[in-house]
């Protein structure tokens, strides 16, 4: 599977600083931000609001004011209320931009006409929707609905001139619940010169801030990352927005480029894999690139060959801990004779790469990695038809669901005894563990009397009766040595000479 190779703490290759690092300007055309248009209702509620902010200056009570970063610089917007069914919901939010995918086709249309009653009512669906599931309420919603009920709204939003809200969306859906169209909402109210860029700058200054209370899922966190990237932030201006690292940034643009892949290699008879199939898997994908990026440095074959076999592990919705246990080797060891009985018709006979010009061709993968790669593709189709071709008015895949049966029953009997084996081994090595351990205590031992007879803090008493109950230790050690190790050498002879002479 093609992810970028580069070490994370390696300095990354031009082309690859080009794609996923910090761009060289001079080279390379960053991406724009989408320009959604403008609300059909858009001049009626700019008249509105300039009416409302001149009816606030002409006041002479107290005014409330929202402090955002806006161009580099701290500024004071006033807040006026506005009903909350003439706002319009962000469609370049990125709070629920993995969940739009959910319905293909109603994401299209919320490409094609985001203001539409229809892509509004979708993203106010979404907004309600538990990032995993998007088909159930999620409880930090409804949390969030009563407390508005009880308590009213602490905090205002943020919205354009237009009426598009940059902050507060999931709120303006809670009080549309609650009270309706007409209830008021209190909004702070953006320059008017505030353009798409704007609106996704200070969303995301807004969003990452600590005392926020409900965070980006972890998909739509890869997209704002990887959006920043490609617009042209440094990553280190990335890391400090949302507060971690730039090593953190890499691996989140490596699982991101990852997720791409997956998804293109789903693709099949019109369906394919959404971003939201991947939500629930952070933790195995951030260990998966510790994995692979570690094997990789040593070697690049078993390290695809990881990647490929986790994959479809994780695709077949094995937990961490069961992922684990697929280390190299597992797909001659185990795998191979479980997968027996299933024909994976995506695998390539010829395994040689042609050169484009020059009519040669070089070696290409590995039969054993080919094999992983078919068995990836196979899986990931047979997810993309069984669980979302229901968004082409397919229906799920009788079929497909078959497959996904039969494909995790083997990954299951291969990581089963895969564990087996692992428990065998851990038993043949617990008793030279533990000795090395007490090794490590006695070293310890011999620096802590040399550091009391400096100090002459020895209670020489209690040493006593410790090398009392060492050497009794040691006499019963040397006895179980002697009838469990049938050829001994040098260090057991050692222990049976000097402390089993009386056995």
């Amino acid at each position: 599977m093609c992810v970028p190779n580069w070490a994370l703490n390696d300095p990354m290759p031009d082309d690859v600083l080009e794609r996923h690092g910090e761009p060289d300007h001079d080279r390379q055309e960053l991406k724009m931000t989408k320009d959604y248009g403008r609300p059909a209702t858009a001049d009626a509620n700019r008249a509105i609001v300039r009416r409302r902010l001149e009816e606030l200056d002409a006041s002479d009570g107290p005014r409330e004011t929202l402090t955002v970063e806006w161009r580099g610089a701290p500024r004071h917007l006033a807040v006026i209320q506005l009903p909350v069914g003439d706002l319009y919901y962000n469609p370049a939010t990125h709070r629920i931009r993995a969940q739009r995918s959910h319905d293909a086709g109603k994401d299209a249309l919320l490409e094609a006409d985001p203001w539409s009653a229809s892509s509004q009512e979708y993203l106010g669906r979404l907004l309600k929707a538990l990032p995993v599931d998007p088909s159930r309420v999620d409880p930090d919603f409804e949390a969030l609905a009563e407390s508005l009920g009880e308590y009213g709204q602490t905090e205002p939003g943020l919205v354009t001139h237009d009426g598009v809200l940059v902050n507060g969306n999931t709120r303006r859906a809670a009080i549309l619940e609650k009270f309706g169209p007409a209830r008021s909402m209190r909004v702070a109210i953006l320059p008017e010169s505030c353009d798409w860029k704007d609106v996704a700058e200070v969303e995301l200054s807004l969003q990452l801030r600590k005392e926020h209370r409900r965070d980006y899922s972890y998909i739509n966190r890869l997209v704002a990352v990887q959006e920043l990237v490609e617009q042209g932030t440094p990553l280190q201006t990335i890391a400090s927005t949302f507060r971690t690292t730039v090593a953190r940034c890499k691996q989140d643009q490596w699982v991101y480029s990852c997720i791409q892949l997956m998804i293109e290699r789903s693709a099949v008879d019109g369906a394919r894999l959404p971003l939201i199939a991947f939500e629930d898997q952070a933790e195995k994908l951030r260990e998966l690139q510790r994995a692979y990026e570690k094997l990789h440095t040593s070697n690049p074959e078993k390290a695809e060959l990881l990647l490929e076999t986790r994959l479809a592990a994780i695709m077949l919705g094995f937990s961490k801990t069961d992922v684990r246990f697929i280390e190299p080797g597992f797909e001659d060891r185990y795998l191979a004779s479980a997968m027996a009985g299933e024909v994976l018709a995506d695998t390539v006979a010829d395994g040689g790469v042609s050169i484009p010009g020059l009519g040669r061709a070089v070696r290409g993968p590995s039969d054993p990695l080919r094999k992983a790669k078919a068995l990836t593709d196979a899986i990931l189709r047979s997810r993309a038809v069984s669980e979302y071709a229901g968004a082409l008015s397919q229906g799920p895949s009788i079929q497909g669901n078959a497959r996904i049966g039969r494909l995790k029953d083997a990954m299951k009997s291969a990581i089963t005894e895969a564990n087996k084996d692992s428990l065998v081994k851990k038993k043949k090595q617990a008793a030279p563990m533990r000795l090395t351990d007490a090794s490590r205590l006695i070293d310890q031992c011999v620096t802590d009397l040399v550091m009391s007879r400096a100090s002459r803090s020895l209670q020489e008493e209690a040493f006593e009766d410790a090398v009392k109950a060492l050497r009794q230790s040691l006499e019963a050690l040397a006895l179980e040595a002697r009838r469990t190790v049938k050829d001994p050498d040098e260090g057991v002879v050692w222990l049976i000479e000097r402390l089993g002479r009386g056995l």
